[in-house]
């Protein structure tokens, strides 16, 4: 039953997630010449986390990203069977969040799906990689403390601002396996054709982060 708690808000994080933060690039025309849709789709996932973090937080942990569960199993704070519920649960409230999305604005909304310019594959790749670094590795600081409990949610959901603000203009900002695949179903096209980026790269990045900071973490 614990177990089932723990999937279900996973399930429900990811899918306020792809609902409010996709949602909000779609409502907003996100695009790298509209100032304001960029900094609100920013902002939205930002404070998608902070929200989710201060009410599932205490169920889940809050991961709603496989990146950051493989880093956590890697990190060996989660086990096998977790790590794949969990996985399990965010794709499924990935779609579920999609399919929302579609209900509310029409299934041609392009769903707010991660590209990348055919020209850049590298570059995509690389700012995936680097990008969920960063983000993993801050969410592995500020829950390596408990003193830093009280102020977690608001770092990692400024982490994950912080790496919208760049990645956005390259990749869309996936950072995110669970975000990107579910919008990728629906939208089709170069988002599904592309998404074994969207899937390895931020893989890559978590495993990373886990090995850096397990490096960083050594008190000898």
């Amino acid at each position: 039953m614990k177990d089932l708690r723990k999937y279900l808000a996973e399930f429900i994080g990811t899918f306020v997630l792809v609902l409010v933060a996709c949602g909000t690039a779609i409502a907003t025309k996100c695009s790298v010449e509209n100032t304001a849709g960029y900094l609100a789709t920013a902002a939205a996932f930002g404070l998608v986390i902070v929200a989710m973090a201060y009410s599932i937080g205490n169920i889940s942990g809050c991961h709603i990203n496989p990146a950051v569960s493989i880093a956590m199993l890697v990190s060996k704070k989660m086990s096998v069977k977790d790590f794949l519920g969990y996985v399990v649960a965010q794709v499924l409230g990935a779609l579920a969040g999609a399919a929302m999305l579609g209900v509310i604005f029409g299934f041609d909304c392009g769903f707010g799906a991660n590209s990348v310019a055919s020209d850049k594959i590298g570059a995509g790749f690389l700012t995936e990689v680097v990008l969920t670094c960063i983000f993993v590795l801050s969410i592995l600081g500020v829950t390596s403390r408990e003193a830093y409990s009280k102020v977690a949610g608001l770092v990692i959901g400024g982490a994950l601002t912080l790496v919208h603000l760049l990645g956005i203009a390259i990749t869309g900002t996936s950072v995110n396996p669970a975000r990107s695949l579910g919008p990728a179903i629906f939208a089709g096209g170069d988002a599904l054709s592309q998404i074994w980026i969207f899937i390895l790269a931020p893989l890559v990045g978590g495993i990373l982060a886990a090995v850096l900071w397990k490096l960083l973490d050594k008190e000898d």
